[in-house]
């Protein structure tokens, strides 16, 4: 390990955001990134990726003599507080949203950031520095001022900061003593209805309501029910509501660890990792996510006559997503190289049929939807269920998106036989005998065929190619999907063999066979709420339960997490906030809690 890569610190951020806008921000308050005019544009705010010392894309409060800091979510929201302290008893409150809530019979949710600041204590000196930024990094926009704004003219789009505060002192970052409570909200440029404090306050109002009326009606566990409340919104933010798509992860370039290369943008919709976060949230109740990516799959479905879908896509439902170099950023702690689009998108990954049919299925089973699927949708997903039939069997990257080399990989051959599996059930529900029938036909061929292809007697369990020789963590997911029992001597011997290979402590590795880059330094954290799960699934509740407490001890201040782990210094690493990640906690706090009747 390098110096540097020893006093790297973690990912000790907070998120906001509305489903439309997101912005990160660290433990003194300033938004650190933030794109526009979607999650997968140009960085307004880029200091995350700036290395060590950027001088522009940010945008702070810097309070003279600071001391200490505190931050908070506000209970039950996404709305973040951060109180700054100095010297001689100055202190000063901010508080920043994305506004959400319900207006003239529609969601408000503008691309559309508020911030409120004002003294609580002392005699506050404080500095506006407000410096967005363009073409990733490399620009500072051109601006022009009026009496109360200053607008920022971007590559994309043109963004209005509106305020209450002297503008020649913000765009001059001159101190001043703060003496009232001042609103900023950088949004669109449009004119505001009335002052800025007042919008500010009734933004507030009404985005606080929102977000305490969306958890009231969550089903929550018994325990640990703060930790499933934070996770279930953060994956809320990571929605796109105008199109229904849903971001891995809403940042680039955050290395899985130092500088090994392993740089990606997850700020896209990935069909795998769109069905976690569904199936999350769906489990609490919030089954709008679902009816929104069901709009946006079958928009992609009706664009491809064969039915073949590529991995992953943009938020417009772009199909080309070409990879580059953001060459004016380097990096995370100046651990590049930093990427913009992903080249992922031109691999064969083969479970993504089964990813989204399995996202899909809720909707023909709940009665609480307004438009419950229907045999429309089922002919749509049949396309897809085809393509499985005919790449169950056949190489692709795979779940971990090898870029140089194929095989078949046990995981896609799974969801191909879960593609197949649930379009029978769905089948059935819709009284298609025939269909059924032909559903449960392919769907056992593709059974018999990966337990004929996919098992090692040598190794007591199921491998991660067909004819391979070693594991890796996707094999813990084989009983979720349903493909084999928890308790069946092969998912036994499969469990046993994953955590003789991949297990550091109460943390697993993907895979420990090197790649592209050489071996994983970090262990993913995904894949550690999929051991808890199977350990819960074979019996070993209390183990489960130790596993997840230490987990929930890795989180940042906020109870967030990345990506990954490194299992050495416990740092965070990779893209943040990820939704792999806070998927596992809501199913890993769901499976153990305690029931509701112990309670009472």
């Amino acid at each position: 390990m390098t110096e540097r890569q020893a006093t790297a610190v973690s990912l000790d951020l907070g998120v906001i955001g509305n489903a439309a806008a997101a912005a990160l921000i660290d433990a003194r308050g300033r938004i650190n990134w933030m794109c526009a005019p979607r999650f997968d544009g140009d960085p307004t705010f880029c200091a995350l990726l700036g290395g060590h010392a950027p001088d522009r894309g940010f945008w702070e409060f810097e309070l003279e003599g600071l001391t200490r800091v505190e931050q908070h979510y506000h209970r039950n929201t996404a709305i973040l507080e951060t109180r700054l302290y100095g010297s001689e008893g100055a202190g000063v409150r901010i508080v920043d949203f994305a506004p959400r809530f319900r207006d003239h019979g529609r969601m408000f949710r503008p691309q559309t950031i508020v911030r409120q600041v004002e003294p609580i204590s002392g005699s506050p000196r404080i500095r506006v520095r407000l410096r967005p930024a363009m073409d990733y990094g490399a620009a500072a926009p051109d601006t022009t001022r009026g009496s109360n704004h200053v607008r920022f003219l971007l590559r994309d789009t043109v963004l209005r900061l509106t305020t209450d505060a002297p503008v020649s002192l913000v765009s001059e970052e001159t101190p001043f003593i703060l003496d009232q409570p001042l609103a900023f909200i950088l949004g669109p440029d449009e004119t505001l209805p009335a002052a800025p404090s007042r919008v500010a306050r009734e933004f507030y109002e009404r985005t606080h309501d929102y977000w305490i009326d969306w958890v009231r009606f969550l089903s929550l566990p018994f325990e640990w029910q703060d930790v499933v409340i934070r996770a279930a919104i953060t994956l809320k933010l990571c929605s796109h509501e105008e199109t229904g798509g849903i971001v891995a992860a809403l940042t680039t370039s955050i290395p899985e660890y130092g500088d090994s290369g392993r740089t990606w943008d997850y700020r896209l919709c990935w069909l795998r990792d769109a069905y976690f976060t569904v199936e999350a949230l769906n489990r609490l109740g919030a089954t709008k996510t679902m009816e929104g990516y069901l709009s946006y799959v079958t928009n992609l479905v009706a664009c491809s006559p064969s039915g073949y879908l590529q991995p992953l896509f943009g938020l417009g439902f772009e199909t080309r997503i070409e990879e580059s170099l953001a060459e004016a950023l380097p990096g995370y702690q100046a651990f590049g190289p930093v990427r913009r689009g992903n080249a992922a998108y031109t691999q064969v990954q083969n479970d993504g049929y089964g990813s989204v049919i399995l996202a899909a299925a809720q909707s023909f089973f709940d009665a609480r939807l307004p438009k419950p699927g229907d045999e429309a949708l089922f002919e749509r997903l049949e396309k897809l269920g085809a393509q499985a039939v005919a790449r169950w069997d056949q190489p692709d990257a795979g779940i971990w998106e090898y870029r140089t080399r194929e095989a078949v990989h046990t995981h896609s051959a799974a969801m191909c036989w879960a593609a197949c599996d649930r379009l029978a059930r769905i089948a059935n529900r819709l009284g298609l005998a025939e269909r059924v029938d032909h559903w449960s036909e392919k769907a056992a061929d593709i059974r018999d065929g990966i337990f004929a292809a996919a098992w090692s007697d040598e190794l007591n369990s199921f491998t991660s190619t067909f004819g391979g020789d070693f594991v890796d963590a996707s094999l813990l997911l084989l009983p979720d999907i349903g493909l084999v029992a928890p308790r069946d001597p092969r998912f036994l011997g499969t469990l046993a063999e994953v955590e003789r290979s991949l297990r550091y402590g109460n943390h697993i590795y993907r895979y420990r066979t090197p790649d592209d880059f050489g071996e994983p330094e970090t262990a993913f954290t995904a894949c550690t709420f999929w051991l808890i799960n199977a350990l819960a699934a074979v019996g070993r509740e209390d183990e489960a339960r130790a596993v997840f407490e230490e987990v929930l001890d890795h989180r940042n201040r906020l109870g967030l997490l990345s990506e990954g782990l490194h299992v050495g210094t416990g740092e965070l690493w990779g893209n943040f906030p990820q939704t792999y990640s806070m998927v596992g906690l809501v199913k890993a706090a769901m499976r153990l809690s305690r029931p509701w009747e112990e309670a009472f």
